[in-house]
């Protein structure tokens, strides 16, 4: 299963490039944000909340909808730790 996780772009690390350092829950990754990018400039997009999928933001979101995302991720994780979890086998 892919997942795209909401980050915040925090800086600009090669604006020829179109890679940014984004903000994913607290862990800091270099992303392509080419994808989301319309007519402008890549500083422009400082501070923008987009959705990550294997090193490349796809799609620009609101905060409101990217928090909301990342608190359901959460409860989806806490939930997770209550359920024991086998090796080798599929549950029946």
């Amino acid at each position: 299963m892919c997942l795209g996780v909401p980050g915040q772009i925090e800086s600009i690390s090669d604006s020829t490039n179109t890679l940014a350092w984004v903000n994913l829950a607290g862990v800091r990754r270099e992303v392509n944000i080419a994808c989301v990018m319309d007519s402008e400039r890549c500083e422009d997009l400082l501070g923008s909340w987009v959705i990550v999928h294997a090193g490349f933001a796809l799609e620009k979101l609101d905060e409101a909808a990217a928090l909301r995302t990342l608190e359901l991720l959460a409860e989806l994780e806490r939930s997770q730790q209550h359920i024991p979890h086998e090796t080798g086998a599929l549950p029946s």
